[in-house]
């Protein structure tokens, strides 16, 4: 395991720049959440006609129950990877390791193709996979409800874990990325980049989410790092390349 393996900047990559499509999808959750929090813990916005100035005041315990929301969907995203890369690291073990090997590394080189694409803006595809956890989904949202409203930090926590089983394209394809790499630690340290990067866009949404997404919707920004992550992906299938042949 290589902590500079391109697996986990792309991983980190794709969530930092999907932040504005986690914005999209989850954000209204946080902000439907919040209101179910006892009135001190909400945002409170004040205006101040002295000086005509905005300002907002950030209550620290609602910025708690934030990092419970997504500590719980950090948590479920790193889970969910290192058991499907643990299960992949398996399966390797029982069939020929090496094709089995070779086979993951085209199938990671052209997720990571295909997200490079998305996350430029050349091509949505990735999204129609969401479909694919809309059964679970159906099981896991009924059983949200028990948490909400939000009156403590557990519940908040536990909600996030829930929350994390959400259905989102960009998601499902690291995923399917944490199960290529066919190891435990991996394929959890994907998933855990991958959440890291969302991060930003979700704890500071209505602070600094505003000049942040203005930055990861730019096409020039987007445009670029989707070509660095498909170099990289050009870079991984170079790898599976050469692993056939020396077999």
């Amino acid at each position: 395991m290589n902590l500079s393996d391109p697996q986990l900047f792309t991983a980190f990559l794709a969530g930092l720049l999907g932040g504005a499509h986690c914005l999209g999808m989850c954000g209204g959750i946080v902000a439907s959440l919040s209101f179910g929090l006892p009135q001190s813990t909400q945002i409170n916005t004040a205006t101040q006609q002295t000086t005509n100035q905005q300002t907002n005041f950030i209550n620290k315990q609602f910025i708690g129950f934030l990092f419970a929301y997504n500590f719980g969907r950090m948590l479920s995203y790193t889970l969910a990877g290192a058991l499907l890369g643990g299960f992949s690291m398996l399966a390797a073990n029982l069939i020929n390791l090496n094709i089995l090997q070779v086979i993951l590394h085209c199938i990671a080189g052209l997720l990571m193709l295909a997200l490079g694409l998305y996350l430029a803006g050349w091509w949505g595809g990735l999204v129609k996979i969401e479909q694919i956890g809309g059964p679970i989904w159906k099981k896991i949202e009924p059983v949200s409800k028990q948490f909400i409203p939000v009156k403590n930090y557990k519940n908040a926590f536990f909600l996030g874990i829930l929350w994390g089983w959400l259905p989102c394209g960009l998601v499902y394809t690291m995923l399917f990325i944490a199960i290529a790499s066919a190891s435990f630690i991996q394929g959890g340290l994907i998933m855990f980049c991958f959440a890291l990067g969302t991060l930003p866009m979700l704890m500071f949404m209505g602070v600094f989410a505003t000049s942040l997404r203005d930055l990861v919707q730019n096409q020039f920004f987007r445009q670029l790092a989707g070509m660095s992550i498909m170099l990289f992906a050009c870079y991984s299938l170079f790898l599976a390349y050469q692993s056939m042949m020396s077999h």
